[in-house]
């Protein structure tokens, strides 16, 4: 088969994503038209994850993320031609990923009539808003792109709530990584020096590092808590807390031994599709404790293996308790790894995205 994705944002958990899924679809033919961030990450980095004979890139130049109507209409145009010369080769399905790529790129696969248009958000774009207008906007954009066609497929099964509740018709295939049961994955090493709070992301709004600030700030004059947070970002200076520790970027290997050698995953973000960095915490056998929203609600089985929490006040007793109950972690980690074999495996996801990539329906869940 012969699949085009498209990417305005092609960085990200839209990076991590399309990766996981060729590698598991090595027979298939890969065209990615994107866009890049710079500021997020530089496409020539990015490109050397994706090494593969499979696949090609189309540069989408005109591609950005904010509404500017003239902005926009000129990447119409751009991505009109470039999907111009790619239907004479063939194609078997259009996958777009974000919702920029969703919008435009269903107008013009409506516009070239092509048959077998797919829509993954990523994250519902009307949670993103900092207002009740601006959400109203997002909400009214989907709906309008919805219109044009083509099949919208959400990345956990809240998201897909989140769309049958604005009149969204939607189905859910989780995102998932890949799960091999070799000591890369299932080590529980943890220094006992510390008991270490860990989250992994870039710094922005949407991770809520005012929240994670907030939280952490509680045990400043308690020494053996640790906070760290992997990665780094525009709102880092939020992190203002003496006892948390920013590592900026890492090899995905130093970030995994962090995430490995931490008692517990902490999570603050305000949303998510379905984040990989907690997928990857309980693969490697972490409780973890995650904010009550899109996204993270999925993570949790019934309590057993981390909880979630509403504010800064619950979260900080959830980890008191974890403190004072250590036995109980290991037990927690143990169902989190089961619970992301059972359910967040990419093998799983691919099977069923390569279904509708051949045109074949899955079932409304």
């Amino acid at each position: 088969m012969i699949i085009v994705h498209i990417a305005e944002a092609f960085a990200g958990g839209i990076s991590t994503f399309l990766k996981l899924l060729i590698e598991n679809m090595p027979h298939d033919r890969h065209i990615i038209i994107h866009g890049e961030r710079p500021q997020v990450a530089k496409f020539e980095d990015l490109k050397k994850d994706f090494n593969y004979p499979n696949v090609e890139f189309i540069r989408w130049n005109s591609a950005q993320r904010s509404i500017h109507p003239v902005k926009d209409a000129k990447a119409f145009v751009e991505l009109y031609k470039i999907l111009c010369q790619v239907k004479k080769t063939g194609v078997d399905a259009i996958h777009l990923h974000s919702s920029k790529s969703g919008f435009i790129g269903r107008m013009v696969c409506k516009a070239l009539r092509f048959p077998n248009v797919i829509y993954t958000p990523n994250g519902a774009p009307f949670m993103v808003g900092k207002s009740v207008f601006s959400n109203t906007m997002y909400k009214a954009l989907e709906r309008l792109g919805s219109s044009f066609g083509g099949k919208v497929v959400c990345c956990s099964e809240s998201e897909r709530v989140a769309y049958a509740k604005v009149g969204i018709k939607a189905v859910t295939i989780n995102n998932g990584i890949n799960l091999t049961k070799d000591s890369d994955n299932i080590s529980t090493y943890i220094d006992s020096s510390k008991f270490r709070i860990a989250f992994s992301g870039r710094i922005l709004d949407q991770k809520n590092p005012a929240l994670f600030n907030k939280i952490a700030s509680y045990f400043v004059d308690l020494p053996q808590f640790e906070f760290i947070w992997v990665g780094d970002g525009p709102d880092a200076k939020l992190l203002k807390s003496p006892n948390i520790k920013i590592t900026g970027w890492l090899q995905q290997h130093e970030a995994k031994q962090i995430i490995k050698a931490s008692h517990i995953y902490l999570s603050t973000a305000k949303f998510e599709g379905l984040s990989f960095s907690v997928l990857e915490a309980l693969a490697m056998k972490k409780p973890v404790l995650l904010t009550d929203c899109i996204g993270n609600c999925d993570m949790i089985k019934d309590g057993l293996n981390g909880d979630l929490y509403k504010d800064a006040h619950d979260a900080i007793n959830k980890i008191l308790q974890y403190y004072n109950n250590m036995d109980m972690l290991s037990i927690m980690g143990r169902n989190s790894m089961e619970y992301c074999y059972d359910e967040f495996d990419i093998k799983d996801t691919q099977s069923q995205y390569r279904s509708l990539y051949r045109g074949a329906p899955i079932s409304q869940q």
